[in-house]
């Protein structure tokens, strides 16, 4: 089973330089969203900063599908969490996403072209588009054999989710 990486819009009218989370939750206490998402996070044994900041993902969706057609490429998707979710990094920054991609090992000059000209944005607008038809509402999003888990889930629900997979493919590959 290949995990396939479809890039949603979850804030696409953040501007480049980002929006404060006290902006974009006004009125809402954030104390207790943090405390939340860090307990959800530690439990799926992932880091998770102290974010101050949401930023406009797009140009990072457009590395990261780049990367995946590179050798190694995938390294990126985890790389660019911890800069956003746990360094607090401006993933809409050519600069940033450079480092990024360096530091996974993939040619920076290259990365930077590919930002610089888009050379990904039809297939991230696809990969959009597509989310829009699956009715995808949040991130992460796993869907399998149409079933779809949303957001962010204890280890016990991605693992029920995990198992159904593997159920439903075993019975399909003995009907064959």
């Amino acid at each position: 089973m290949k995990t396939r990486w479809i890039h949603f819009p979850l804030h696409p009218e953040t501007p480049q330089e980002g929006k404060s989370l006290a902006e974009l939750f006004a009125g809402r206490d954030l104390a207790p969203m943090r405390e939340r998402m860090k307990g959800l996070m530690a439990e799926a044994g992932l880091e998770y900063g102290d974010r101050t900041h949401t930023f406009n993902s797009r140009l990072a969706q457009e590395l990261g599908k780049w990367a995946d057609t590179q050798p190694g490429g995938e390294a990126i998707h985890d790389a660019l969490y911890r800069s956003y979710f746990v360094d607090n990094k401006n993933i809409s920054s050519t600069e940033v996403l450079v480092d990024v991609a360096e530091a996974v090992g993939l040619d920076g000059i290259e990365a930077r072209r590919i930002i610089e000209n888009r050379a990904f944005k039809n297939a991230v607008d696809e990969d959009w588009q597509r989310s829009r038809e699956l009715g995808v509402t949040g991130v992460p999003t796993f869907l399998g054999n149409n079933l779809i888990v949303v957001g962010c889930q204890p280890y016990e629900t991605l693992e029920k989710f995990v198992l159904h997979l593997m159920e439903t493919n075993s019975k399909q590959n003995e009907a064959l």
